[in-house]
């Protein structure tokens, strides 16, 4: 049976549909570090919920960050586009940056950060 370390738990993988994303807080206070997963096909994938061109959140609305169709994500604030398995912003006013991966790992059907993220020093990169 695999252990799971509760406190770095993000979501259960069955909380994402096929091509869903879902907000997660790290942290307490004032400031937690906030960002999302995002599933494509089968791959999972988590951000810092920061827009590479002026550190504003992507979303408007509780776990919306893809387009219409689902196919990218997407800063409702400046219309740029990210793809979901890189975060490389491929339309929109930051092309050719990226946003900021969270390193996340699957186990036993959860999503959880990846043993060696360090929530203060991620933290510290934004305050």
């Amino acid at each position: 049976m695999i252990e799971i370390d509760l406190t770095r738990v993000l979501c259960r993988v069955e909380e994402l549909a096929a091509t869903g994303c879902r907000e997660f807080s790290l942290g307490g206070g004032d400031w937690p570090v906030r960002g999302f997963i995002v599933r494509s096909g089968i791959a999972v994938h988590a951000y810092l919920n920061r827009c590479a061109h002026q550190a504003l959140p992507l979303n408007m609305l509780p776990d919306r960050f893809l387009t219409h169709d689902g196919s990218l994500i997407l800063c409702t604030a400046h219309g740029a586009l990210f793809e979901k398995s890189t975060g490389y912003c491929v339309s929109g006013p930051c092309m050719r940056a990226s946003l900021v991966r969270v390193p996340v790992q699957v186990a036993a059907g959860c999503v959880m950060l990846a043993e060696d993220v360090d929530v203060a020093a991620l933290a510290a990169r934004f305050a």
